[in-house]
């Protein structure tokens, strides 16, 4: 499963909720006729419960979600802190620069001198951007994921290249 967003709260009287999306383009996953939701991310497959999503919208800087059997706030209430994801087989199709989070969890993180920064343990995002946590060891890296300083990733050899250097 592919963790998408989370619930962090109810919206409104009649069941809707609001969404934490990870990630930029929530609409395009907006769009799935069902989501799969767990109490936590690493949840195994089995714990994966679908629910329709009867309508999705933007509002501001997340989004709200009216889902089948969910109609009232009691039962949104219910669902604060669960995760949403999905299979990758049913996700969108994402561009040659665009890349799931998941996609980018795992991978070794290599300076432009070839130095080893750690490996992407996570995303986080700031509003302005996403920024990489790159850990080595004790060494906790937090990297801005945009074009000036993230220059490649290669999901072949599952490396990331960023101008950083190994001492910031």
């Amino acid at each position: 499963m592919i963790v998408l967003g989370r619930i962090v709260a109810p919206f409104g009287v009649r069941g809707w909720v609001r969404v934490l999306p990870f990630g930029d383009d929530p609409l395009a996953w907006g769009e799935m006729p069902q989501w799969w939701l767990a109490p936590t991310e690493d949840a195994i497959d089995t714990d994966w419960k679908t629910y329709g999503v009867r309508e999705c919208r933007e509002h501001g800087n997340s989004l709200i979600a009216q889902l089948e059997s969910v109609t009232d706030r009691n039962a949104a209430e219910a669902l604060k802190g669960h995760y949403i994801a999905a299979p990758r087989d049913v996700l969108p199709a994402t561009e040659s620069d665009e890349y799931y989070w998941a996609d980018l969890i795992g991978l070794e993180v290599l300076n432009t001198s070839g130095e080893a920064l750690g490996t992407v343990e996570g995303l986080l995002t700031t509003g302005a951007h996403d920024v990489l946590r790159v850990v080595d060891g004790e060494t906790e890296r937090l990297i801005p994921f945009v074009a000036a300083y993230t220059l490649d990733v290669n999901q072949a050899t599952r490396t990331i290249t960023v101008d950083w250097q190994k001492d910031w």
